[in-house]
């Protein structure tokens, strides 16, 4: 096993942008595809962890729950508005939101402000993990079983 130097160097992890739902659902709540993250978890293998950069405009995602994955939110720096069943709360610089899996709190962030917001997302990436999306009926595969296929809630395709 290769030893990694535990300090990550950020200038060399590929930082991804774009979004794979639905060319529908890219716009909810703000511009997803406008996000970038990096995966800044070198080494790791119970769970993984990302680095997130959210501009102006921007959605994390859409609002969406785990049935197998934990996620833990920590705001580095900026500015976002966590959208949660129970509404909006602000989420600025130190502050940091868990959600345990198979709660079905759908959640995302989206950034109102003026200024870039900067995010660590960490997350189990359990192999049986479905995601649920209730604001548009969607229903995602984990990524470990070959991608992110979304379907209507039901299991069904989604229709043209």
């Amino acid at each position: 096993m290769r030893v990694l130097h535990p300090k990550i160097d950020l200038t060399q992890k590929p930082v991804r942008a774009g979004s794979t739902y639905p060319r529908r659902f890219q716009q909810v709540n703000g511009n997803i595809p406008a996000r970038q993250w990096q995966e800044v978890g070198q080494g790791l293998t119970v769970f993984a962890v990302n680095r997130v950069v959210m501009p102006p405009g921007a959605a994390s995602s859409l609002r969406h729950y785990h049935t197998h994955e934990d996620e833990l939110v920590v705001m580095l720096s900026g500015e976002l508005v966590m959208l949660t069943d129970e509404g909006e709360t602000r989420m600025s610089a130190g502050d940091i939101a868990s959600f345990p899996k198979g709660v079905p709190n759908a959640h995302c962030f989206v950034n109102r402000s003026s200024e870039p917001a900067v995010f660590i997302a960490v997350g189990n990436n359990h192999e049986d993990d479905e995601c649920f999306y209730p604001d548009v009926g969607m229903r995602g595969e984990s990524q470990t079983r070959g991608g992110r296929r979304v379907s209507l809630e039901t299991g069904e395709p989604f229709p043209d």
